[in-house]
């Protein structure tokens, strides 16, 4: 083929090259945000942990999915029953069902009244035994080291057994031996277990507080001074670790005993109320959170 020939063969090319349809790039597609993590801390409270009871019902009925799960004393025993699975109107048949006497367990030379086993079995025999990283949510029970003072957060092993540990109100229970250490309840230290929420990665905690608030009256007994000052200082030890929560949700039962458990029905149906009267704050830190997750990050 002559030298022109070729060249004009190789413009021709070209040309019809530069005729090629142009083609927009594809817009890149942002990922969509990300579900925030929600926390559910559950504080103690003796009886009147019922009242968590009430305010799962309410959040299953609103739409907000739990993902992780803290307890503390009796919020771990409701904790440990929601994360293996229970829903709230299974944690409600169980509870009506429950005889106080099936969790006491009278033994008067352990430094405590109540040595603690029934309980523990009865959480284990709820949750099929399985340890606390078998569970259907993640889980962590708060308790106490009796020997350092340090907060332990339980978040593998015997599930009934931590919660046992969790529970072990000082001279009512016996302390709980675990791997050689003893370990009494989680509200020594941890009245509301926001942090251990936090822990187990959550975003967003909703804390439930039940504890007893002091009323204003002044007690006149030695025992009313003391027990009086012990609530002083849980409400100050608490309120530090409630202004990381990102929401609180108070139920009230302050007019309800630790003992109460003939209060049940009144415990539960506080928890729905608090619960209930929370659900538009909820919504507005999960949008929040969905909107701006470094913020909360930072939280």
């Amino acid at each position: 083929m002559a030298p022109r020939t070729r060249s004009l063969l190789l413009l021709l090319t070209l040309a019809l090259a530069g005729c090629a349809p142009w083609r927009r790039p594809a817009p890149t597609v942002p990922p969509p945000p990300r579900k925030p993590v929600i926390g559910l801390a559950l504080g103690g409270g003796a009886a009147k942990g019922f009242a968590h009871i009430g305010v799962i019902k309410m959040l299953e009925a609103s739409g907000i999915h739990v993902d992780v799960v803290a307890g503390t004393s009796a919020g771990s025993v409701v904790g440990a029953l929601y994360a293996g699975g229970m829903d709230a109107f299974a944690l409600q048949q169980a509870a009506l069902a429950l005889d106080e006497d099936a969790l006491r367990d009278v033994h008067l030379f352990g430094g405590g009244l109540v040595q603690g086993r029934k309980l523990q079995d009865y959480v284990d025999g709820l949750v099929q035994g399985r340890p606390i990283e078998r569970l259907k949510r993640p889980f962590a029970a708060v308790a106490t080291d009796l020997a350092s003072g340090q907060r332990v957060v339980f978040t593998h092993g015997d599930t009934g057994l931590a919660v046992r540990a969790s529970c072990s109100v000082p001279g009512v229970f016996e302390p709980a031996a675990i791997g050689g250490r003893r370990y009494v309840d989680g509200g020594v230290v941890s009245p509301v277990p926001v942090d251990a929420a936090r822990q187990l990665g959550a975003d967003v905690v909703i804390a439930v507080d039940i504890s007893t608030r002091s009323d204003g009256r002044l007690p006149t007994d030695m025992l009313g001074i003391l027990g009086r000052s012990v609530v002083i200082m849980g409400q100050h030890l608490g309120a530090q670790e409630l202004a990381r929560a990102d929401v609180v949700i108070r139920p009230q039962v302050d007019a309800l005993g630790a003992a109460d458990f003939a209060q049940k029905d009144r415990a539960i149906l506080e928890g729905e109320r608090a619960a209930l009267a929370a659900v538009p704050l909820i919504r507005a830190r999960l949008a929040a959170a969905q909107a701006a997750p470094a913020a909360v990050a930072s939280h």
